[in-house]
């Protein structure tokens, strides 16, 4: 079985250190091979907050990680910086690639940079972009689950949230299910949920599913919402995984299970 973590929203330079210290302890106790985190891992994008985010991903001892900007990582009141190196931050603690990608025999994971440095808190998704992702999806193996990984969400659940949509979703999620896309991954509104995408967009090739993350560590929390991650468990039936949920508990100073889901790729035997 493989399992993935996907961890969002860290917004470090606003960490809240148990709750840092019991997400430290779940990745220990799950040892997912591999961590994903979906954008917006400082609040401002200072590289005293980089160099935090990065001590504790190495504190989670995965074997492969995958980081992509939020609008939050690019710095918002450094013109100059914004301009001429807005990731500058980002790559001295991660790494040059802003689109990375992880592949096992049972997994094929996709990430996106989707931030812009014109635009304040939208997201965008390019033609470019679901093209070249298209092709990796279409060349995936059969058994491979197949995840995209965004900022902003692609579907949202509350009509607050409509305006923190994925410019360029429609083409993509259209592109991507064709293409055979499994779940696509993301972060941003702080509201955890899963929800098939063929509820959000008609006659779609096949089911897809969103997959959202809340805020892992940040005092940022939303509402009722504390903080959450999610793991997706791919085990040995091809295409068909396990999505929990797991929130923070202030009481027992933990992260717990709240909630499961099994999901399944409608697709033809042997087919995409």
């Amino acid at each position: 079985m493989s399992v993935l973590l996907q961890i969002s929203d860290t917004h470090f330079g606003t960490e809240q250190a148990p709750v840092v210290e019991a997400l430290v302890r779940l990745a220990h106790a799950q040892a997912p091979d591999v961590v994903v985190l979906s954008g917006d891992i400082t609040q401002r994008a200072r590289a005293s907050q980089f160099r935090d985010a990065r001590a504790f991903v190495d504190r989670l001892r995965a074997p492969a990680l995958l980081v992509i900007p939020g609008n939050h990582d690019i710095a918002l009141f450094n013109l100059a910086a914004r301009l001429f190196a807005p990731y500058a931050n980002h790559r001295r603690a991660f790494g040059y690639e802003l689109e990375p990608q992880f592949e096992s025999p049972d997994l094929l994971v996709l990430a996106l940079n989707t931030t812009r440095f014109w635009r304040h808190t939208d997201g965008e998704v390019s033609a470019k972009q679901i093209e070249r992702v298209a092709r990796r999806l279409g060349a995936a193996h059969a058994a491979q689950l197949r995840i995209v990984v965004v900022h902003q969400p692609v579907a949202v659940t509350q009509a607050c949230d409509e305006e923190n949509l994925l410019h360029g979703r429609e083409a993509a999620v259209r592109r991507w299910a064709e293409a055979g896309c499994d779940l696509i991954l993301g972060g941003h509104i702080h509201l955890p949920f899963v929800l098939p995408l063929s509820e959000r967009y008609a006659l779609l090739p096949r089911e897809m599913w969103a997959v959202q993350a809340g805020t892992a560590v940040s005092a940022r929390v939303r509402g009722d919402a504390p903080n959450s991650v999610n793991l997706i468990r791919h085990g040995t039936t091809r295409r068909r995984c396990r999505i929990e949920r797991w929130d923070y508990s202030a009481g027992r100073q933990a992260f717990e299970c709240v909630h499961g889901l099994e999901v399944g790729a409608a697709c033809e035997p042997g087919g995409r």
